[in-house]
């Protein structure tokens, strides 16, 4: 093969900001991506319907970091976007994140300020200092009914597991509002990208120096590429090193069936997502992607998604028996000078969108800082023996 200074194995986030980054500065790129199509799993695309409907999930952004708005407004024209979701519960669709009126709702309150939904939560939560698990952390924020109803069973739906058995982070996340907000993220920046996401990583990836390479697999290529710099790897990281630590235990992923229908009517559901957290349904959520840009079309596309075990992997499942395993792995990564694991998949953590593009600003300035010293350290030592 051709050499590169940069090889990159995923078109994702992680692997299509880097390359843009190394390009920038005269380096030359090549990105190895196994699916048909870049984007990773923010690829959106016309469906037969005329709308724009993401592959693999909804995907919101989201942030507070002044530096990664700038970055991702250098890409795409973004409007606002204020994400709400809802849940079916008893029949009744009500906000999440829990709020003023998702408690009102489901248990026929009239609370109508703040003080009084402070002193509801703090009367029906359990007071836990340091939650040991995703139970723990559930109930020391909404009590046991709101547990019950909204988050024990849509967990075990998700990751094939009840809170009890996951880490306490996984949970911690859940927002709780103490007002009527029903927006599902409070930061500063919302919005979504005119046009979808893929015409942004079209333009992220748009560089002269940059050769993308689509269904190419970067493990069929391996003993071909050599001569690199650097080599980015955004994959599962017991895949690079051949499973040699899942023997016994596999580190597992989960992963989502989306299965999408066509319905002939203007919407069909009232919002965007509908999330299902009950046992009624095996599917956790329902997306009708005609809400989100107001689109136009005689007829409706929804997707239903079913959390599963097999399948393109997309989220780690943070336990301490997967961490472990994880740990075994990451020395292994230490190891290696020249090859680098970035995003999700290959740190074994979850980040949202806009921590993997901050994730990948911080490795590429990170390395640029260290050549930098290696660079004036050689110069010091040159001018010592002169």
């Amino acid at each position: 093969m051709e050499r590169y200074d940069i090889v990159i194995v995923g078109a994702g986030i992680s692997g299509a900001v880097l390359a843009e980054r190394y390009a920038s500065i005269g380096r030359s790129v090549l990105v190895l991506e196994k699916r048909g199509h870049i984007a990773g799993n923010c690829y959106d695309y016309i469906d037969e319907n005329g709308i724009l409907v993401s592959k693999y999930g909804a995907h919101l952004f989201h942030t507070n970091d002044e530096e990664v708005w700038r970055y991702v407004n250098r890409f795409a024209k973004w409007y606002d976007w204020e994400h709400k979701v809802l849940a079916k519960v008893d029949g009744e669709l009500v906000p999440v994140p829990v709020n003023i009126t998702t408690v009102n709702k489901l248990l026929g309150l009239n609370i109508s300020s703040e003080e009084e939904m402070k002193a509801w939560l703090e009367m029906n939560r359990l007071h836990i200092e340091n939650p040991k698990n995703g139970e723990e952390a559930a109930l020391s924020k909404v009590g046991p009914y709101l547990y019950e109803k909204i988050f024990k069973h849509y967990t075990k739906k998700q990751w094939d597991k009840y809170p009890d058995e996951l880490a306490s982070s996984v949970l911690d996340r859940i927002p709780v509002r103490t007002n009527y907000d029903d927006r599902y993220f409070s930061d500063k920046y919302q919005a979504l990208p005119v046009g979808g996401y893929t015409l942004l990583f079209r333009r992220l990836l748009s560089h002269p120096n940059i050769t993308v390479k689509l269904n190419t697999d970067f493990f069929d290529m391996r003993k071909y590429i050599h001569g690199y710099d650097k080599l980015f790897y955004t994959g599962p990281i017991d895949r690079f090193f051949d499973f040699k630590y899942n023997e016994k235990d596999k580190l597992e992923y989960r992963s989502i069936n989306f299965v999408s229908e066509t319905v002939d009517a203007e919407y069909f559901q009232e919002n965007s997502v509908v999330n299902y957290p009950g046992r009624e349904v095996d599917f956790t959520r329902i997306i009708e992607y005609k809400h989100f840009g107001n689109q136009v079309s005689d007829k409706t596309t929804i997707v239903k998604e079913y959390t599963v075990d097999e399948g393109e992997p997309y989220y780690p499942v943070p336990n301490e028996k997967n961490m472990k395993i994880y740990e075994m792995y990451r020395k292994e990564a230490e190891k290696l000078s020249d090859v680098h694991f970035v995003g999700r998949l290959a740190n074994y953590k979850y980040f949202n969108m806009d921590q993997a593009f901050k994730n990948s600003l911080e490795v590429f300035r990170k390395l640029q800082f260290d050549e930098l010293l290696k660079a004036k350290r050689r110069i010091v030592t040159s001018n010592h023996y002169i």
